[in-house]
């Protein structure tokens, strides 16, 4: 149920360059004709804050087109320019969620790497900013850089022992590792705040497995299948549950 974190094995990130040749094969010729004089535009132009609005134009054709990675560097070069946080995070979740469609891992990484740098850019403006903290933090663990991430997780949840987002991560990477218990307290932590909070529920049932206490993990697993309420998932759960019985 969880999609969880993992450190990535060394991953050579996609091109740019070929994943933008590639998209420019899948769209019409009015479309690429369209895209064409945009980039002329944005070539003429030698004050760089006159780029930002044909940056996104250019994010909107792309997606128009259904070439949602492509949109998204487009949508990262305009908040770049524009050096707003709001939407530097918007772009940095940007490349995270198109993370889960790409089924290419080298293009993943480079999603990866992009969602790093706008995070990045967002905490300069306010470092304050925990969303940013997370995602950052999720980006640093999918491109390897463990324990950058956690020590950044870590730090939110000292100032807010609580924080949902931090938790969970912590959690999931901490079953990775074999952690058992330290995920339980993590997922705990959770449905005490959140009680109705499915993916903690489905977590801790894991956390339990992993440790060995199958029973604790059947209780757990059966009172997830009451809270998500849908067959479907609970014929999964029933045979899940039947794999390690």
């Amino acid at each position: 149920m969880a999609a969880g974190v993992s450190s990535a094995p060394a991953i050579i990130p996609a091109s740019f360059d070929s994943m933008l040749s590639a998209a420019r094969t899948q769209v019409p010729e009015h479309a690429t004709t369209e895209i064409s004089n945009i980039e002329k535009q944005i070539a003429a132009i030698h004050d760089s804050t006159g780029m930002a609005p044909l940056f996104t134009q250019l994010a909107q054709l792309w997606k128009q087109h259904k070439q949602l990675t492509i949109a998204a560097y487009y949508v990262a070069k305009a908040a770049k320019l524009e050096n707003s946080e709001k939407k530097l995070t918007f772009a940095a979740q940007y490349f995270l969620d198109r993370m889960s469609a790409d089924s290419s891992e080298r293009v993943q990484m480079w999603e990866a790497e992009q969602s790093i740098e706008c995070f990045q850019r967002a905490l300069q403006i306010n470092p304050e900013n925990d969303s940013a903290q997370i995602g950052l933090a999720k980006g640093l663990v999918i491109t390897g850089q463990t324990m950058q991430g956690v020590q950044l997780l870590r730090g939110i949840t000292q100032k807010d022992s609580n924080n949902v987002p931090a938790n969970m991560l912590l959690g999931q990477l901490a079953i990775q590792s074999g952690q058992f218990d330290k995920a339980i307290k993590r997922f705990e932590t959770i449905l005490r705040v959140e009680p109705a909070n499915a993916e903690a529920l489905y977590s801790l049932a894991e956390a339990f497995k992993g440790k060995g206490d199958k029973a604790k993990a059947i209780e757990l697993f059966e009172q997830c299948k009451k809270l998500v309420d849908k067959p479907e998932f609970s014929r999964d759960i029933d045979k899940y549950i039947n794999s390690f019985r």
